[in-house]
């Protein structure tokens, strides 16, 4: 189960945990200065101090004399020219609870080292490692920063080793820090909307915990009175910036059509299947930010939607993962009528074989203004998915004025109001199986005035009455 957990302050990680630091020298063994030698010192360890008197860090690079490192190319001799202690001192919260890992093992037989931490010049010990030359093995665990200490030391001591005061106890892949903390800040880019038109969201994801987050994926559900805007999923910056597809595996998003959400994998090394790694915001300051647009529903005029996403995460410094969840603040957007709205009824559909063997459909559309009067508008609708082979006989692209369909008709479309006004403006959009039909300029509507408009569709393939509805129809105002 997730467990949801509120922000606390971050612990930055103790650096070059496994001594990967690109100024360090390529040499297989190197007495490298610590962090006390000035910034330019050649092959300086940064972060890092010892208590040798010599002020030297032993470190070793892959490969020499056999011993592979636990992680990445390097790792150090904690026994280099003395018996000695390698540390660093942190600033620390109190209260907050950090998690521990490292690696250990002997160079020549058994050897043993402590660590100890706390308050600098009294740490205290928290786990003895002993271990012979053979492999490395993993420590790990927690310890919670008592009350008042602000200053925090992290201390690995040398107890014994089985080739004396200059050889021994290797040790790499250093981790101190707080499990990693996600905040989703959500926004839409439009706070009021007409019904009819889209609604931009957008989520940044930051890592504001010590430890990289993994495994991170953000849902979002489709808010009521919306629908999805297909192919709107977009990572607009951090690890796999650009768009992304609806359908899932094929990379870090999706559009979930049975759960109606939207899903981001998120993080380096994200794919199709798995969320990735997110650091956090000392690597990433932004974080990672996504998009995705729905379409507020036609009929949700006066209506009020709500938003929110989640993101489910991991936290790996303990001993197995363990699930996190961070969730966005909602965010609210005002739908409100448009200027023009209509609706339609199918009058009747008929047997005729010209031009070619199909029938007829008449459908009445009933467009009316609201608060003020309407130049020109618009009606847009599709036929049914199952209904692509209906169509027109009509030219693609041009103002459309169909020659005749039934005698004496002079008109494809007409608009039936009382003032006879005239023609209707229709384009036709055969990819989508789509149709618009725009009203000439001088065809205005007042407030409350309904118009209706009749509109003809010659089906030239089946020979029956067609029972399948016209779908996404869109009454609006045409600005342009």
């Amino acid at each position: 189960m997730s467990t949801p957990h509120t922000p606390r302050s971050r612990e930055v990680a103790l650096i070059n945990g496994s001594f990967e630091e690109p100024n360090i020298s390529p040499d297989r063994l190197r007495f490298c200065p610590d962090a006390s030698a000035a910034q330019n010192t050649p092959s300086r360890v940064p972060g890092w101090l010892t208590t040798a008197p010599d002020r030297m860090i032993e470190v070793w690079r892959y490969p020499s004399q056999g011993v592979t490192p636990a992680v990445g190319e390097q790792f150090v001799e904690l026994n280099a020219n003395y018996v000695s202690s390698l540390y660093q001192d942190l600033e620390t919260t109190p209260g907050t609870t950090l998690y521990w890992s490292l690696y250990h093992r002997g160079r020549q037989g058994v050897d043993t080292m402590a660590l100890d931490i706390g308050v600098p010049g009294s740490p205290v010990e928290q786990a003895l490692m002993t271990d012979d030359h053979t492999a490395w093995r993993r420590y790990n665990g927690t310890y919670t920063v008592p009350d008042g200490q602000t200053l925090t030391r992290f201390s690995f001591r040398s107890v014994r080793s089985t080739g004396g005061s200059t050889i021994g106890n290797f040790l790499d892949g250093i981790s101190f820090g707080t499990v990693p903390f996600l905040t989703l800040t959500k926004t839409a880019a439009e706070e009021t909307v007409e019904a009819g038109h889209p609604i931009t969201y957008q989520v940044q994801v930051r890592n504001e915990g010590g430890s990289e987050a993994e495994n991170v994926v953000l849902t979002d559900s489709i808010p009521p009175y919306t629908t999805y805007v297909p192919n709107s999923l977009r990572i607009v910056d951090g690890p796999h910036a650009g768009p992304k597809s609806d359908d899932p595996a094929d990379d870090q998003a999706h559009y979930d059509y049975a759960a109606n959400q939207v899903v981001f994998r998120l993080g380096n090394g994200a794919s199709g299947t798995q969320g990735g790694s997110l650091p956090n915001t000392d690597t990433l300051p932004d974080g990672t930010t996504v998009e995705f647009q729905v379409l507020a529903d036609i009929d949700a005029g006066g209506m009020e939607t709500a938003n929110q996403a989640m993101a489910v995460y991991e936290n790996r410094l303990g001993d197995k993962p363990e699930e996190l969840t961070s969730w966005s603040d909602p965010v609210f957007t005002s739908i409100t009528k448009p200027p023009i709205e209509g609706e339609y009824t199918k009058l009747a559909c008929y047997p005729h074989h010209w031009p070619n063997r199909g029938h007829i459909c008449n459908y009445r559309f009933v467009v009316t203004a609201h608060q003020s009067r309407v130049e020109r508008w618009e009606i847009s609708f599709r036929l049914d998915e199952e209904e692509k082979l209906a169509s027109l006989y009509a030219n693609v692209g041009e103002t459309l004025w169909y020659e005749s369909i039934d005698p004496g008709e002079e008109d494809f479309v007409t608009v039936t109001d009382s003032s006879g006004a005239g023609r209707i403006e229709f384009t036709l959009s055969p990819e989508q199986n789509g149709f618009r039909l725009r009203s000439k300029p001088g065809h205005s509507i007042e407030p409350g005035q309904p118009i209706p408009v009749d509109v003809r569709l010659l089906h030239p393939i089946n020979e029956q009455a067609d029972n399948t509805p016209l779908v996404d129809i869109r009454v609006s105002e045409y600005t342009s």
